[in-house]
C-alpha cells in the first residue's frame, strides 16, 4: 500500500484581485480582502515578518484577543461587512469574534478542482448517446457538501451544474452561505440548505437510500450539532466517513476531505480514504492548502486535505 501512496502535495492560493496575503510572521497574518486590510493571529506563522511594524499598523482593523475569543478594532469608516470577488464567486466578508472573515482562500484550489471534476463529468453524460442518458435534467451530478459553513465548496460545484445539498448546523452560517450564492448569481440553482447535524442527516439518507456521486466534508476538531450533538473528530470522524460510503453512488466521481486545527497529517486521511480505492480504483491526492505571500513568495500553511477521485 506504501507504494500505492503519491507524494504529498502542496496546493498554493495565489494572491488575486480581490484577496492577497500581504504578509505574515511571529505569530499573525496581514491580508488584503478587497479595498481593506486586516490583521489577525496565526499560529502557523512561524517566522519573523518581513514588513515593518509601521507597515502593519496600517490596516485597516485588527483582531484583539479577548479571553477565549476576541474583538476586532477597526479604523474609522470602516464597514461591518462587504463582498469580495474570487474564481468568479462572491463572498460576504463579515469578520468575527473568532478572527475568521467567512472566506478561507487556502480552499481556492479545491474550488478549481471541484469545479473541474463535475464539469468533465457533466461533459461525459451529455456525449452518451442512449436515451436513457441523454436528458441531463433526469441524471443530475449530485454533490453531498457537509459542514458547509460559508458555503465556499457548494457554490464551486453549483457553478459548474452540480445539484448540492449542503449541511450545516448552525443557523447563521446556512443565511451567511444563502447570500454568498445570491450574491454569486446562483440563488437558482439546484441547492438545498439543510440545517443538521451531519451525522443524523446522513444516517436518514442510509435509511431514504439516497444517493450522492460527490462527498465534500471539512469536519472540525470538536464542534457541536444543530441540537447541541457533541462532535469530536477522534470518536466521529471514521464513522461518519463509514456511513458517507454507505451513500455514494455506484460509480461515484470524488470524496474530498479537508483538516485544519485536529493536529492530523494528510496521511492520516489519505488512510482513511484507502477503502474507496479498493471498492472503486481511482486515485488519491493528499497534502497542505497554502497561502503565497504578495511580496516574498513565502508559503503559509492553512491546512491538509486528501481527495479521492475516480
Amino acid at each position: 500500500m506504501i507504494d500505492d501512496m503519491k507524494n504529498l502535495e502542496i496546493l498554493i492560493t495565489k494572491p488575486s484581485k480581490d484577496y492577497e496575503l500581504i504578509d505574515s510572521g511571529d505569530g499573525e497574518k496581514l491580508e488584503r480582502f478587497g479595498a481593506y486590510i486586516l490583521r489577525r493571529p496565526d499560529p502557523q506563522a512561524l517566522w519573523p515578518k518581513n514588513l515593518s511594524e509601521k507597515e502593519w499598523k496600517g490596516a485597516s482593523a485588527y483582531f484583539e484577543r479577548v479571553g477565549e475569543s476576541g474583538k476586532w478594532k477597526k479604523k474609522e469608516g470602516m464597514p461591518s461587512e462587504w463582498f469580495v470577488e474570487m474564481n468568479s464567486l462572491k463572498f460576504l466578508i463579515k469578520p468575527t469574534a473568532f478572527k475568521h472573515t467567512g472566506l478561507f482562500p487556502e480552499q481556492e484550489p479545491n474550488w478549481a478542482w471541484i469545479k473541474d471534476q463535475i464539469s468533465k463529468e457533466i461533459s461525459l453524460r451529455s456525449d452518451l448517446k442512449s436515451e436513457k442518458r441523454s436528458d441531463l435534467g433526469k441524471f443530475p451530478v449530485k454533490i453531498l457538501n457537509l459542514f458547509g459553513y460559508t458555503g465556499g465548496a457548494t457554490l464551486a460545484a453549483l457553478s459548474a451544474g452540480a445539484e448540492v445539498t449542503h449541511i450545516d448546523s448552525s443557523k447563521s452560517a446556512i443565511t451567511w452561505a444563502r447570500q454568498n450564492a445570491e450574491v454569486s448569481g446562483l440563488a437558482d440553482k439546484p441547492v438545498r440548505w439543510i440545517e443538521e447535524d451531519a451525522r443524523k442527516f446522513v444516517q436518514r439518507e442510509i435509511k431514504r437510500g439516497n444517493k450522492y456521486d460527490a462527498i465534500i466534508m471539512d469536519p472540525p476538531a470538536f464542534g457541536h450539532g444543530a441540537n447541541k450533538e457533541i462532535w469530536k473528530i477522534e470518536e466521529d470522524f471514521l464513522k461518519l466517513l463509514d456511513m458517507c460510503q454507505q451513500i455514494l453512488s455506484d460509480k461515484p466521481l470524488f470524496v474530498l476531505v479537508n483538516g485544519y486545527s485536529a493536529g492530523y497529517s494528510a496521511i492520516a486521511y489519505e488512510n482513511s480514504l484507502q477503502s474507496l480505492i479498493k471498492k472503486y480504483g481511482g486515485q488519491i491526492e493528499c497534502g497542505e492548502l497554502t497561502i503565497e505571500e504578495s511580496h516574498s513568495g513565502r508559503l503559509l500553511p492553512a491546512g491538509i486535505f486528501a481527495r479521492w477521485s475516480h
